[in-house]
């Protein structure tokens, strides 16, 4: 591995030999989070739905798309202050419905329904109750 990044370049040859730069490195790293999160997310599709083409899609779609999302929401988040609340009770539901499971058949419409309303309500409550700005104080 060189010490030294090359431009947009993930290997490069150096006396003959091909080195990776640490643009790969950051390639790796990024790319092994995104699949860690992906396999994740396989328990909350389960606790939806137990379709094998449902849960197959989803984890692609995750792979695929979890860096772009990070980066759209990433300039929100701030103001977001109630996402934190609704994906806390969204992971509630998710445990709860798989533990359930046995004795009660929550079908995957109202699954999706209620994981969908408590998202909503959060996002909603984020942006009809911004935080107040914060004002210095001179001692």
């Amino acid at each position: 591995m060189t010490h030294d990044y090359h431009g947009e370049r993930f290997f490069v040859r150096n006396a003959g030999k091909l080195l990776a730069t640490p643009l790969f490195l950051v390639l790796l790293v990024v790319e092994i989070t995104d699949v860690t999160l992906a396999i994740d997310s396989i328990p909350a599709i389960f606790g939806i739905t137990h379709d094998p083409f449902i849960v197959y899609t989803s984890n692609v779609f995750a792979i695929l798309g979890l860096r772009s999302m990070y980066f759209l929401l990433a300039g929100v988040l701030g103001r977001l202050r109630f996402l934190t609340v609704g994906l806390s009770l969204v992971l509630v539901f998710i445990g709860g419905k798989m533990i359930a499971e046995r004795w009660i058949d929550i079908p995957v419409h109202v699954s999706l329904g209620v994981v969908l309303g408590i998202l909503l309500v959060s996002l909603l409550a984020s942006l009809l109750l911004p935080t107040k700005p914060q004002t210095e104080q001179n001692p």
